[in-house]
C-alpha cells in the first residue's frame, strides 16, 4: 500500500470533534468501500458513524456545533425530475459519489442529478438560536431542502456556503434534508480543475456531489457572520474586520489576542469599524517558527457577550524585493526565502478529493517538510479550511491555484465569481503567499485585468499571472515550466 499521494513527491517531483446527529448510526451491512486497485493505510480506519469528525472550520469556530458527516440515502435520476420516492441504498458523506469511501463508486453524468436525503435533529438546548446549515464544498451546482421547503442553491464547486434553517425547522422531532446535485464536469465551462469525464494521462477521475463536511450550528440573532484578519508586521499589529448580523446601536466588537494562552492585547470597535491591537514584542510567522496568536472574537452587549468565536492570525508580510546583491527576490519578512516544494493535486485513491482523514490531510503536509520543503503549490483545486490550517501551524507555504475551467465567454462570470470566493474564503490563512488565476493556457483570457481584479481584493500576497505559457508580464513572478529541463 502506498501511505498517501505525497508519496509520490520523491519518485516524481513534478479542536473540537462535533456530536452526531440522530439518523447517522451505521448499520451492519450498510456501506463498504467499493474495491480499488489501491488504497492508503488510513482508508481501513474510516469510521462510517464518524468520517472526518474534527472542527471543519478553525478559523471561525464555536463550541457548539454537530456534524452531518455519515451514511445519507442517495439516488441518481434523470435531470429535471422530482425528489425520488424511493432511493438507491447509502452514501457516505463527505465522499464524492464516484469514490470508493463513499461506497456508491457510479458516476455522475451531466444529464443527471445526485439526491441526497437525511433525517436530523435539533438538540433542545439549540431552541431559540438561530441553526445554520454549512456545506465546506459540493461539486457542482447544489439545491436545498429543509422538510420540503426550498432552503436555496449554490454554483460553484471549491467554496464554502451556509442556509439558515430555522423556519423551516419542525417544533420537535426529525426533520428532513434534501440535496439534489448536478456536476457536467468536462461537458461545462465551470471550474472543475483535473476533473474529466473521460481521465488519463494528468486528469483525473471526476468528484461529484459533497465532499466536504456537512454540519450545522446554533447561534443567537446577533452574531458574528464573518471576519478580515490582517497583519502589519512593521506596525506590531493585527488588524480584525468583523461583518455581524443583527447588531443594534450600543453593541461592541471586542477582540482580544493571546500567545501561549495569554491575553497579550485587546481592542473594540463599533460593528462594521475595524479592531487594531497592537502587539508588543512581536513574533513573527515564519516555516521555521509557525507561530500563531490566538484570537477570541466577541460581540458584546451592556457588559456581556452575545456571541463568540475562536480563531488564530500569523503576523507575516511577502512581497517582491532586492537582496543583499541587488537580485530581485521572493521576501517573507523582508528576509529572502527560497520557496521549494511539490506541485500538490490533493488525489487520494479511496477518497478522489477527500482524504480518508485529518491524520492523512496532516501526514501530506508533514511529508513536505521531511523531504526539504518549504511551500508547495496547491495545484487547481482548493481544499478543505482544515489544510490550510495544517499549513499555518506547520509552517507551509501556499501558492494557491485557481482551479482550472474551460472558460468560454458564456462561462466567465461563473469563474470569476469562484476566483473572489476563493480568496474571501482562504484570504485568513498566513500560510498562502501566493495567488494563481491561471495554470498554464488552461481557460487563460483577458490576463491584466483578472491580475488587477485579484490584487484589488488581496494587496497583501503576490500573484502569479500565469504559471507556465503565457506570461502578459502583469504577475510579480516569472513562473517557466520546463520539461524536462532545465530551461530559463
Amino acid at each position: 500500500m502506498v501511505q498517501s499521494a505525497a508519496a509520490y513527491f520523491v519518485r516524481g517531483f513534478c479542536l473540537m470533534a462535533g456530536v452526531f446527529v440522530s439518523g447517522a448510526v451505521a448499520q451492519p451491512g450498510e456501506w463498504k468501500p467499493v474495491p480499488g486497485p489501491i488504497s492508503t493505510v488510513w482508508a481501513e480506519q474510516v469510521d462510517p458513524v464518524r468520517p472526518l469528525p474534527e472542527y471543519p472550520r478553525p478559523l471561525m469556530a464555536r463550541e457548539a456545533w454537530e456534524s452531518l458527516n455519515g451514511l445519507w440515502e442517495y439516488a441518481i435520476r434523470e435531470e429535471g425530475g422530482e425528489e425520488p420516492e424511493a432511493f438507491d441504498g447509502k452514501i457516505l458523506v463527505p465522499f464524492a459519489v464516484e469514490s470508493s469511501l463513499s461506497g456508491v463508486g457510479k458516476v455522475l453524468e451531466p444529464d443527471a442529478t445526485l439526491w441526497y436525503r437525511r433525517t436530523v435533529q435539533v438538540p433542545e438546548t439549540w431552541v431559540g438560536k438561530r441553526v445554520l446549515l454549512h456545506f465546506g464544498a459540493v461539486d457542482h451546482h447544489a439545491r436545498v431542502w429543509l422538510n420540503g421547503t426550498f432552503l436555496g442553491e449554490h454554483r460553484g464547486g471549491y467554496d464554502p456556503f451556509s442556509f439558515d434553517l430555522t423556519d423551516a425547522l419542525k417544533d420537535g422531532g426529525e426533520n428532513t434534508l434534501v440535496v439534489a446535485v448536478q456536476d457536467p464536469t468536462d461537458a461545462g465551462g465551470q471550474p472543475r480543475g483535473k476533473q474529466v469525464r473521460n481521465p488519463s494521462g494528468i486528469y483525473y477521475t471526476r468528484s461529484s456531489g459533497i465532499w466536504q463536511t456537512v454540519w450545522m450550528e446554533p447561534v443567537p440573532e446577533t452574531h458574528v457572520e464573518s471576519m478580515a484578519i490582517r497583519s502589519d508586521r512593521l506596525g506590531s499589529r493585527i488588524m480584525v474586520d468583523v461583518e455581524a448580523s443583527g447588531t443594534i446601536g450600543d453593541d461592541w466588537i471586542w477582540v482580544e489576542a493571546m500567545a501561549d494562552e495569554e491575553v497579550v492585547s485587546s481592542g473594540r470597535a463599533r460593528p462594521g469599524e475595524r479592531v487594531t491591537l497592537p502587539i508588543k514584542d512581536l513574533r513573527v510567522w515564519t516555516p521555521e517558527d509557525p507561530f500563531l496568536y490566538g484570537l477570541r472574537v466577541s460581540v458584546v452587549r451592556d457588559g456581556g457577550t452575545v456571541d463568540e468565536v475562536q480563531s488564530y492570525c500569523g503576523v507575516r508580510d511577502v512581497r517582491i524585493g532586492k537582496d543583499a546583491s541587488g537580485v530581485m527576490r521572493i521576501l517573507l519578512n523582508d528576509e529572502p526565502v527560497f520557496q521549494f516544494g511539490p506541485l500538490d493535486q490533493g488525489y487520494w485513491p479511496e477518497g478522489l478529493v477527500t482524504p480518508p482523514s485529518d491524520e492523512a490531510l496532516r501526514f501530506d503536509v508533514e511529508a513536505v517538510k521531511r523531504m526539504g520543503g518549504n511551500m508547495l503549490r496547491k495545484h487547481v483545486k482548493v481544499e478543505s479550511q482544515r489544510f490550510y490550517h495544517w499549513c499555518d501551524r506547520l509552517g507551509v507555504l501556499v501558492w494557491q491555484d485557481m482551479p482550472s475551467a474551460n472558460n468560454p465567454p458564456e462561462a466567465r462570470e461563473q469563474f470569476e465569481d469562484e476566483l473572489r470566493r476563493m480568496i474571501d474564503a482562504l484570504g485568513n490563512h498566513p500560510s498562502i503567499v501566493m495567488w494563481v488565476p491561471f495554470n498554464e493556457g488552461w481557460g487563460q483570457y483577458e490576463t491584466e485585468r483578472i491580475v488587477g481584479m485579484v490584487r484589488g481584493l488581496d494587496p497583501t500576497r503576490l500573484v502569479n499571472n500565469a504559471s507556465g505559457w503565457t506570461d502578459r508580464g502583469v504577475g510579480d513572478v516569472i513562473d517557466v515550466h520546463i520539461y524536462p529541463g532545465p530551461g530559463m
